[in-house]
C-alpha cells in the first residue's frame, strides 16, 4: 500500500478559479495581544516591588551609624538611611533637570506652532 504524497491534491487551500473571480478573502491568523497601560503597570508595579526589596535589604545590612555634617548641620544616621536620602535627593534633582528640559521644549513648540498659524 502506497501513502498519498502532499502533491497529489491534499493542500488546504482552495483550488483557484476557473472563471476568473478573485476567490474569498482567507482569515488573518490573530495577532499577539499588544502592550496595554494596565500590562505596564503591571510590570512597573512588579519592579518597584523588587526595588523595595533590595533597598529593605540594604538598610537592614547597614545599621552602623555615620556622622553627618553638611552646611552646619552635624547628624548621626545608620549609613543606609544616609545612602538612601543621597539617592532621593539626586533622583529628585534629576526629575526637577527633565521637568525643566521638557516645559522648555513644550514652550518651543507651542511657539514654532503659534508662528506657523499666524504665517
Amino acid at each position: 500500500m502506497t501513502s498519498p504524497s502532499h502533491s497529489e491534491g491534499t493542500s488546504t487551500l482552495p483550488p483557484p478559479p476557473t472563471n476568473g473571480q478573485v476567490p474569498p478573502e482567507l482569515p488573518k491568523p490573530q495577532a499577539k495581544p499588544g502592550h496595554t497601560r494596565i500590562s505596564g503597570i503591571r510590570t512597573a508595579l512588579i519592579a518597584g516591588t523588587a526595588g523595595l526589596i533590595v533597598v529593605l535589604i540594604f538598610i537592614i545590612q547597614n545599621t552602623q551609624t555615620v556622622n553627618i555634617s553638611f552646611l552646619g548641620a552635624h547628624l548621626r544616621l545608620s549609613l543606609a538611611v544616609a545612602l538612601f536620602l543621597a539617592a532621593i535627593t539626586g533622583a529628585l534633582l534629576m526629575a526637577a533637570a527633565g521637568t525643566a528640559r521638557i516645559t522648555e521644549l513644550r514652550r518651543i513648540m507651542r511657539r514654532n506652532r503659534n508662528k506657523a498659524q499666524a504665517g
